[in-house]
């Protein structure tokens, strides 16, 4: 096992942005030596061996944006004199003073001063602006050259990192993924944000194998490829083509083709879509599927397999789709027209309020009028409920089983929204919920309230629970409600922690409360908000849906 430590305050040493850099190496060097190439590893070498100036500009350069760097835009106290420190790193050849450069890549590094002093002759409107000077510069110049070819009269030099695809794979096989980048270490060196500390085994890696690493740098060309526009016929097929063995990789491949298959509908371009959804495993494509095969109006086919999913849906969302769908079905393939359900009575408050704050939100007027000294109301939408879960739940959602953490900078387990989340910690989750039965889980939520304040959750909204509403809360609260809650939960993360009513109100000197959806004019309650309310009712929680109209002014 072993825990990753990080600077407690990374003012007590200039070079606290290299230090972590050289942990992420040492972490890889251990936990990953069977998957470095021999490239990466002798990087690794390499950068050890060489002076901390020239180490700590290599590591500035890689942190900051883009490729191309300005000797004189270049200052750092610590680092001390640039082109000194820039000379090792020119001779193993990770940043180079001589990469040719396209005009518009030369554009971006220079000033507009500077464009003028090394184009003026060539640039008919110098009062113009950049953008208007490049087109017709770029075809009187056309050849790519070196930053010193260009600007021969600028005094100056300009470094090209050449190994930032390199540092790119480091960062993949730290994270596991490329949208979290070297801020990290900062962010939690200066405690903006904490992270639970986890311990690590063996098995915690989310990249296997090489050929992990390479499927996941390869999957996200693809998504850039897709963002930029390319044609998605061919990257859905090399997408198809791509051997994993990596569940992990697999539900990332999954997302995405769910993500080209909904861009595809969106475009109207169905056979891609029809192709894609058939084939995708992502939680919702069968019922877009369904969805797609109706807009062609292939409406057997569609009421064949909405039958079949009706019979077994994934989730509670898909089942409430269906119902939809399949009354609509059947219809168009000439049946009767379905009885309609009638709709459960729930509890409607209807208010006239005056609109005083256009930029105020419906929610805060309600609450504004219903709240008494005795009867507090407070804004939770999904915060309370699932900040209560996550507290009382805090050891089973942060177990270190293998394959859920793969670094220390995790909100929470990798495998949160996977199928078999609830499963694989059912034990853990027994004990947690134990603690309803017996009353224990009112100090456990307290203590750890306290204990894990402000460090990262993917359920605990710290921001929103104050002290008063989380006291209110657990005096007000029955443990039974609480049970069908946090269970609920369990059975489908991605889609029960969403949905759930705006307000709550308690009443302390009963210890009762009731929870408050708010639509304003206009406005209707979505699927997730009905499933909601369809669960308090079976459950005889109290909860009431409040319309609001805008009184008009002076009325």
């Amino acid at each position: 096992m072993a825990l990753f430590s990080v600077t407690t305050n990374p003012l007590d040493d200039p070079f606290y942005y290299l230090n972590n850099f050289m942990q992420v190496l040492d972490w890889l060097g251990h936990r990953y030596a069977d998957v470095l190439t021999v490239e990466e590893q002798a990087f690794i070498q390499d950068f050890n061996r060489l002076p901390q100036e020239s180490r700590a500009l290599l590591v500035r350069m890689v942190m900051r944006k883009g490729n191309h760097f300005r000797a004189s835009k270049l200052h750092y106290r610590e680092i001390g004199d640039i082109a000194s420190a820039a000379v090792p790193l020119l001779e193993l050849g990770w940043i180079d003073e001589h990469v040719p450069l396209p005009l518009a890549t030369l554009f971006d590094v220079l000033l507009k001063a500077e464009i003028l002093q090394c184009f003026g002759s060539a640039i008919d409107q110098p009062k113009g602006k950049k953008t208007d000077w490049l087109p017709p510069l770029s075809e009187q110049f056309p050849e790519a050259l070196s930053f010193e070819k260009w600007c021969v009269a600028l005094e100056d030099r300009l470094f090209s990192l050449t190994i930032m695809g390199l540092c790119d794979r480091l960062r993949l096989m730290f994270f596991g993924n490329l949208h979290q980048d070297w801020s990290e270490f900062v962010l939690a060196d200066l405690g903006i944000f904490t992270y639970e500390k986890v311990e690590f085994c063996a098995e915690s890696r989310g990249l296997r194998s090489r050929e992990d690493v390479d499927a996941c740098l390869f999957l996200y060309e693809c998504q850039q490829r897709f963002e930029a526009g390319e044609a998605v016929t061919e990257i859905v097929e090399q997408i198809n083509g791509l051997a994993l063995n990596n569940p992990w990789l697999q539900k990332r491949r999954g997302k995405l083709l769910f993500q080209i298959g909904q861009y595809c509908e969106r475009v109207a371009d169905f056979a891609n879509a029809l192709n894609i959804y058939r084939d995708c495993a992502w939680p919702g494509a069968r019922v877009r599927l369904i969805r797609v095969l109706e807009r062609c109006d292939e409406y057997q086919l569609a009421m064949d397999l909405a039958t079949v999913a009706g019979q077994s849906p994934e989730s509670a969302a898909e089942h409430q789709q269906l119902l939809r769908m399949l009354p609509r079905l059947r219809r168009k393939l000439g049946g009767p027209p379905a009885k309609r359900a009638s709709p459960r009575k729930m509890l409607r408050l209807d208010l006239q309020l005056p609109r005083v704050d256009p930029e105020r939100s419906v929610e805060f007027y309600v609450q504004a009028h219903l709240a008494e000294d005795s009867a507090p109301v407070h804004y939770v939408e999904n915060s309370l409920i699932n900040s209560l879960f996550g507290l009382l739940c805090w050891p089973a959602i942060f177990a270190p089983l293998p394959g859920a953490f793969f670094h220390p900078f995790q909100r929470g387990p990798v495998d949160l929204l996977n199928e078999d989340f609830h499963a694989r910690r059912a034990d853990l989750f027994q004990v947690c919920l134990a603690e309803l039965d017996d009353g224990r889980y009112l100090q456990t939520i307290r203590e750890r309230y306290v204990a894990k304040w402000g460090v990262q959750s993917p359920f605990v909204f710290w921001g929103a629970l104050s002290e008063e509403l989380l006291e209110q809360a657990l005096d007000c609260l029955p443990a039974e409600h609480l049970r069908h809650w946090f269970n609920r939960l369990l059975l489908d993360i991605k889609a029960n922690r969403a949905g759930m009513p705006d307000l709550i109100q308690f009443w302390p000197q009963h210890k009762t409360y009731r929870m408050i959806e708010v639509k304003g004019p206009g406005d209707r309650l979505q699927d997730n908000q009905l499933r909601w309310l369809e669960f308090c009712h079976e459950h005889q929680m109290p909860i009431a849906v409040c319309y609001v109209q805008w009184a008009e002014q002076g009325a």
